[in-house]
């Protein structure tokens, strides 16, 4: 690398592909899911689940504000990895403190301010690195202050203010700070960001899908810690394995490359309002439906290995047993958006597994927690299967913006 590219922010082209700078900052954020995760599994309840998506939404906001940034400037070269390794430590700190965010544990610091203090950190070193990287970009200018206005600064107040409280309101006024922060990204608009590299935003945003899946298969080795290996459990690590596989293949395989293509076809700010609609927006919901999805692996495992506790024909209960296929039902949901973002066709397939999904609850808490997890696995191999002839059947969209 010439000594210049050490010290600046280099711009990056068309062509730009992941750095392995960019693959080091995810590692963090490996923890931070895993972290989201065990806040919701200590007590699992719908205001837990609530309180963990909420988390995850604030850490997403996190990651995307720096997929954004390393898709106009080079994440390995000079001043923006330093402030990779910066936001690394701050977003690992945030991490530490998730499991008591609301129940925040007597001494040491007090995490939720901690938490919201690394969240403001974040924010604000995207937006002045965004400032660096573009000084002669008056539009872009704009759009920072705006964002800095409407989309940082009021969520970082009520967030703040939720520090004060514990319980329900500290939830509220953090699921009130959420809603701004999304929303104010609509009202900031489109103009001044930049998708330089479509192939490049595609590829991030496939990564964080996978590092998601990832947590669904270490959700259940923790599920199993400290438990003898039975037939049972092999069994059931096989059916969460290949539930996994499924929606990996439905995201690689059916519908993830059709955005990529788009997003490419477009230019301008089109490109940019379909970058914050399918990557921004709609990738949410698939990182949230397996994190939901990983909870409920998780308690399977538990449930097949302690025979102590539990009968092999135990089902699941509760919020766990709507985690299970809940979590599948919002990622299909998820992805049925994007299908339709992306191409205007409406996937009756997916959208029907996503429904069918979300009311699966009352039928999970009936059967065998290893006979539930085996038939949703089955049922998203097949969905496979039949969205993947439906695609296939139907012509390629144009490239109409």
């Amino acid at each position: 690398m010439a000594a210049g590219n050490r010290s600046r922010m280099v711009a990056t082209g068309g062509d730009h592909k992941v750095t392995p700078a960019e693959l080091f900052f995810d590692l963090v954020f490996v923890y931070a899911i895993t972290q989201v995760t065990a806040l919701m599994a200590a007590a699992p309840s719908p205001t837990r689940v609530v309180e963990g998506m909420v988390v995850l939404a604030l850490l997403w906001w996190c990651w995307c504000c720096f997929a954004w940034l390393g898709n106009v400037v080079r994440a390995d070269a000079g001043a923006l990895f330093g402030v990779l390794v910066t936001v690394m430590a701050v977003v690992f700190v945030v991490s530490l403190a998730v499991p008591e965010l609301f129940a925040d544990a007597t001494g040491g610091l007090p995490l939720p301010l901690v938490f919201v203090a690394s969240y403001g950190l974040v924010r604000v070193l995207h937006l002045v690195s965004y400032r660096i990287a573009s000084p002669g970009d008056t539009a872009l200018h704009r759009t920072l202050r705006r964002t800095a206005l409407l989309s940082v600064a009021p969520p970082l107040a009520l967030l703040l203010a939720g520090c004060a409280y514990e319980g329900t309101p500290r939830l509220l006024l953090w699921l009130g700070a959420v809603l701004i922060d999304y929303g104010g990204i609509y009202v900031t608009g489109a103009s001044g960001w930049r998708v330089n590299s479509p192939g490049h935003f595609a590829e991030r945003h496939g990564l964080i899908v996978i590092i998601a899946l990832g947590e669904s298969i270490v959700a259940m080795g923790v599920g199993v810690a400290d438990f003898p290996l039975t037939v049972a459990v092999i069994g059931a690590c096989a059916a969460g394995l290949l539930l996994s596989a499924g929606l990996w293949a439905l995201y690689f395989r059916r519908f993830g490359e059709p955005a990529e293509h788009r997003l490419g076809a477009l230019d301008g700010d089109d490109r940019t309002r379909f970058a914050r609609d399918v990557y921004t927006f709609l990738h949410l919901p698939l990182v949230a439906g397996v994190v939901l999805c990983a909870l409920g692996m998780k308690k399977v495992l538990t449930q097949v290995a302690d025979t102590g506790h539990y009968a092999l024909a135990e089902p699941l209960h509760g919020t766990v047993a709507w985690s299970l296929a809940g979590g599948v039902g919002v990622f299909l949901l998820g992805a049925a958006a994007i299908v339709l973002r992306s191409t205007g066709r409406r996937p009756t397939a997916l959208l029907v597994g996503g429904a069918l999904g979300l009311a699966a609850g009352p039928l999970v808490q009936h059967i065998p927690a290893l006979l539930a997890l085996a038939l949703l696995a089955a049922a998203i191999l097949a969905l496979v299967l039949v969205h993947g002839r439906g695609a296939a059947a139907r012509p390629e969209p144009t490239a109409e913006a």
